[in-house]
Parts: structure tokens; sequence; C-alpha cells
């Protein structure tokens, strides 16, 4: 009999100590889709230093301009996504009040309305695997896996986030692997 594979949406992928040298060096990627065509994720922990509002030509609400802008990935860095939450999102299509989105038009809806409770994070480019890629990486143990949550996505700083997980995930290897610098000739 056959096995299911299993799809890791709603899943974040910390790098396990085996991608140091690449892009995904001490990552952390929501894996916002995933099936058996292949996976989409946005990297979390990757800020550009830079506002929306130097980036993107639009008229913006402040509150979206002032934010901060990430680096999701190196796949089409000119390509625009955002994460955002609010106390109910029915149609919340990553995480139960998550939604992922891609059009200017559905950003400026979010931006515009008034919650205190809404949240919204934009990012350029993304991280994304063909059919079979990530199922290959996680068999080479590329990956540790871990559930994600909106507290994690919005409320934990982003340069703490790889070591916040791993303290989370427990046991000595993760505890170790959070504790190791960027650069193992410093050690």
């Amino acid at each position: 009999m056959a096995t299911k594979p299993k799809f890791l949406q709603g899943q974040l992928l910390l790098d396990s100590g085996q991608l140091g040298g690449s892009f995904f060096q001490r990552t952390v990627v929501l894996i916002c889709q995933h099936n058996a065509e292949g996976a989409f994720g946005l990297v979390l922990n990757r800020a550009l230093g830079k506002t929306v509002g130097e980036m993107i030509v639009a008229d913006l609400p402040d509150l979206l301009k002032e934010s901060p802008l990430f680096l999701g990935g190196p796949v089409q860095p000119s390509a625009l996504s955002f994460l955002h939450t609010d106390s109910f999102i029915p149609d919340a299509d990553v995480l139960p009040n998550l939604a992922l989105g891609h059009s200017l038009d559905d950003l400026l809806e979010i931006g515009g309305g008034f919650s205190p409770t809404k949240k919204v994070r934009l990012f350029a480019g993304y991280a994304g695997w063909s059919a079979g890629q990530l199922e290959s990486e996680m068999k080479r143990k590329s990956w540790l896996t871990h559930p994600a949550s909106v507290q994690l996505v919005f409320e934990i700083p982003p340069e703490q986030l790889w070591q916040k997980v791993l303290h989370d995930k427990g046991g000595w290897k993760n505890q170790l692997l959070a504790q190791m610098p960027d650069d193992l000739s410093l050690n």
C-alpha cells in the first residue's frame, strides 16, 4: 500500500545546520502551500533593511509604507507576497487566521481598513520547490520542521526567530545548533 505524501503547509522549515554558505543559512521558512506539484514558502527572518514605502511605488497607507520589507526567498525578488492576520479571517489559507496574498489591490484593501488586531508582513521574492524537491531535501535532513503559529510569524523579532524556534523544539542537538556562531572558524 502506497503511503500518502506528507505535505508541510503550515509548518516552519529551519536550517538544520547543513545549509551553511547558502541563501538559506539560518533561515526560518513558512511553508504557505505544498502539494504534489511543489511548495511555496516565505523566509520570515530576512529583513531587507528597507521599508515597504522605499521599495514599492504605490499609494499605500502609512501603516504599510513604514513596515519593514522582508526578502521572502531567492525566487523572483520583484514578486510581492504578504501574510496578514486579524482577529478572525474566515478564508485564511495558510493557518487559522493567517492568509497569504499577492495582489496589490488586496493589500490596499487590507491596509486601508481599520482593525487594532490586524498585522501584515510584506515580502519581496519567495522560496519555491518543484515537485519532489522539498521531499528530497527533507530526506537529506537539510531542514528541521516545527509547527507554525501566528505568534511566531508576527511577534518574535525576526533576528531571534531561528534560535527561538530551535530552543522551543528542545533537545540537546537543537540547543547546541542555536548557540553555534555563524562562522565556525570564530569558535
